[in-house]
């Protein structure tokens, strides 16, 4: 076999470093279950490997530094949790109040931010391993050694963070590199699928399409987050160098392509029956099919560390756009000049600029792409600061946790439903099989999610993976009597869950348990674990099914007001920062781009509420129907916001800015009433209506005379004209969501 070259040889290492988690655990568990064996403790390996386990799922996404304090803080909070429940152990009582209220306070402590989140998940999971270890060391006589099972805990969890720390030394950049690479083929999905609108057939489901839209959109804010967050844990608050300055560049580039790419200039169906006999909107859905592709070759590119080269098929194609926009054009004035009354001919003209607007859209955004090669000379062109989320000081922290407790808060009620959760599936223990049944307690914790239909999903994945594992285990147990193979398969299984729990859940559960099977065979006989663990496995998830059922159930059809709310008030607040700017002049800034991600986050979170209210039981969502109209309206609002945030430029003042300015203020307050209106329970008659009426009527006006000869003015015009008629259909959603039980007749506003 040749030798490789140094840069395969590089590649390899980068492919490597990429797997991250599972090969930190393929370490940490490897040479944890080689110095058991080596020392002849063959007992030690069941605490360390669960220690291990704690600690990593108690990882977040940070710099070394910030990992050393993370670890730090975490040890800690598995120290004193499980001294805590081997103190407890023998007082049912004091255990289970203990464990109840360390279950609510760990769970609030969630509301501070993901890092905390993590960490309290993760010290619940330990008190359950803690539970299960010092069980087993009852059951084996050793209750004398008091303190050596929380001890074993602590040295597997410091041993796994060591490996952390050191692997975010060697590889600083990695991560963000590796959440790159999702998000620009994230971003590439979500740029081809919309470039599936512009197909001139009739009869096609727009509503459909821009449904499956919202939720592809939703996916790329939720890689946008986690880039931001990665990219700003590594920089703080100072400048950037290095690689991780062309990630920051490349970060911000995914935001300006998101925004072109959200993007809509003008009603689909009626472009697609203007130009049916035309290769105009295919031409479109060319170009941005193939800036799909673009973004996806630049994710491959990114993996690879290799130059980006956006090539010159997109160029050609703007082209051939452009080319056949000035054919088109001249038709139309051809026909427009020798039949004034000719049906059509000035919408068709005027749907026409739309394209036109699409256009040189289309073209920004590949320059946003070509741009990509070299990310760093945004700078001096933007501003590159990132907002930071994470609490300023330890008041706020506790500002963030006292707000979240109240009953209407989801976390609240989550935290309190485990609780109680916890409690009943401690009773049962009792009452059944107290030996070997905080396998219920540990399932209970696992399989409880703060929405029903993760609960629900969870609980067939959990109790199916566990009987595949509890069948696997046996099977391999009857064929590999040797402790060594059993070594190997228990850290194999190991790796596996790390590598599949965030998406294959049931293999992950299935791995897991073929884990603690082949560890408790290491000292003793795990047969007699078979059908507990499938026992207890099924009581835990019935019990958490229960609990996510009938403990301060929070359907997310109550919370449709509060998140529409919110994303109307995120509309309200973009169109602010993008009339602010048409005015001054295009500036991507903090505030502006800070306004953008907001309104995306509040239309990804409506989003996500309408797709789980859908696995709610029905009785709970009788208008299910109405929020998901409502969705793809705010949803489409949105994409007509994206496209005047994607059009920013100074325009003089004029009697024709004038209209433009009132009507988007108009917009404004209106979306801010609606907003109110939803919750509070009422959508009111607008409090200006007379105002309203003239401003829109002003409005159409100079849509109807032409909007000027300004490119930018027309464009701003249409967007406008678009957003209020999708405020008039919000409005009647509002209306019909609102109606009292019972009745059949919406009562629009006036």
């Amino acid at each position: 076999m040749p030798p490789l070259s140094p840069d395969a040889l590089r590649q390899r290492l980068r492919s490597f470093a990429s797997r991250a988690q599972p090969v930190r655990i393929l370490l940490t568990l490897g040479s944890l279950m080689a110095l058991c064996g080596a020392t002849g403790h063959p007992d030690a390996v069941i605490p360390l490997f669960l220690g291990a386990i704690a600690s990593a799922l108690a990882e977040t996404d940070d710099s070394w530094r910030g990992r050393l304090r993370a670890q730090l803080v975490t040890l800690a909070c598995f120290g004193a949790i499980a001294f805590a429940v081997e103190a407890a152990f023998g007082l049912p009582v004091v255990f289970i109040t203990g464990l109840a209220l360390a279950a609510f306070a760990l769970t609030m402590l969630g509301a501070v931010e993901a890092r905390y989140k993590a960490i309290a998940y993760a010290t619940l999971i330990l008190a359950m391993y803690a539970t299960l270890g010092t069980e087993n060391m009852v059951a084996h006589g050793d209750s004398a050694v008091r303190g050596r099972e929380p001890l074993l805990l602590l040295a597997g969890a410091a041993w796994y963070g060591v490996f952390s720390v050191l692997w975010c030394a060697v590889f600083p950049a990695q991560p963000v590199q590796a959440r790159l690479v999702s998000l620009f083929t994230v971003l590439g999905n979500f740029v081809r699928f919309k470039a599936s609108l512009f197909e001139p057939l009739r009869g096609i489901d727009i509503e459909r399409k821009r449904l499956a839209l919202a939720q592809l959109n939703a996916e790329v804010v939720t890689e946008l987050n986690a880039a931001k967050e990665s990219i700003f844990r590594r920089i703080g608050a100072r400048a950037p160098t290095g690689r991780l300055s062309r990630y920051r560049g490349l970060y911000l580039i995914a935001q300006d392509v998101h925004e072109r790419a959200s993007s809509s200039h003008d009603d689909y169906n009626a472009l697609a029956d203007a130009f049916f006999h035309s290769d105009l909107l295919y031409r479109c859905q060319r170009v941005l099919g193939l800036q799909g592709l673009a973004c996806q070759r630049l994710a491959d590119s990114i993996a690879r560390r290799e130059p980006f080269d956006s090539g010159t098929e997109t160029v050609q194609a703007l082209a051939d756009l452009r080319s056949a926009i000035e054919h088109e054009r001249g038709k139309a004035a051809q026909a427009h000049a020798q039949a004034q009354t000719q049906a059509g001919a000035p919408e068709r003209l005027a749907l026409l600029a739309s394209v036109e607007a699409l256009a040189r859209n289309l073209a920004l955004l590949d320059g946003q792409l070509v741009g990509a090669s070299q990310p760093s000379a945004r700078a001096g062109r933007t501003e590159m600061g990132l907002f930071d989320r994470s609490p300023r000081s330890w008041r706020d922290a506790v500002e963030r946790v006292r707000r979240q407790l109240t009953p209407r808060s989801p976390l609240f009620r989550h935290a309190l439903r485990l609780s109680i959760a916890l409690v009943v599936g401690y009773g049962v223990m009792q009452v059944i099989h107290p030996a070997q049944g905080y396998w219920i307690l540990l399932t209970t914790l696992f399989v409880c999610q703060q929405s029903y239909g993760d609960t629900i999903a969870r609980m067939g994945q959990r109790i199916t993976g566990t009987a595949l594992g509890v069948v696997a285990g046996w099977a391999l147990l009857q064929l590999f009597p040797q402790p060594l193979v059993q070594s190997v398969i228990a850290v194999a299984a190991g790796v596996v869950f790390f590598a599949t729990r965030t998406t294959r859940y049931l293999l992950a559960t299935a791995s897991m348990t073929l884990l603690v099977l082949m560890c408790f065979n290491q000292v003793g006989d795990s047969g007699v674990l078979l059908v507990p663990r499938l026992v207890d496995t099924a009581i835990g998830s019935v019990i958490a099914g229960l609990a996510v059922l009938l403990v301060l159930p929070h359907w997310q059809a109550r919370r449709i007001n509060e998140l529409a709310a919110a994303a109307l008030r995120g509309h309200a607040g973009y169109l602010r920062q993008i009339v602010a700017q048409y005015r001054s002049g295009a500036r991507d800034h903090l505030d502006y781009r800070l306004a953008r991600r907001n309104d995306h986050n509040a239309d990804a979170a409506l989003s996500t509420a309408v797709s789980d209210m859908f696995r709610e039981p029905g009785y709970v969502r009788p208008r299910a129907g109405v929020a998901l109209r409502f969705l793809i309206r705010s949803h489409t609002l949105l994409s007509y916001l994206s496209a005047l945030g994607a059009h920013r430029a100074a325009l003089p003042d004029s009697a024709q800015m004038a209209v433009l300015r009132t009507a988007a203020e108009g917009a404004i307050s209106a979306l801010e009433a609606l907003a109110a209106g939803l919750e509070q329970g009422e959508v009111a008659a607008p409090a200006d209506a007379a105002g309203e009426v003239s401003a829109r009527a002003a409005l159409v006006q100079a849509i109807a005379d032409g909007a000027g000869s300004d490119p930018q003015a027309r464009t701003f015009h249409t967007e406008l004209g678009l957003i209020w008629l999708q405020i008039d259909a919000l409005r009647t959603h509002a209306s019909e969501w609102l109606q009292p039980p019972g009745s059949d007749t919406p009562t629009a506003p006036a």
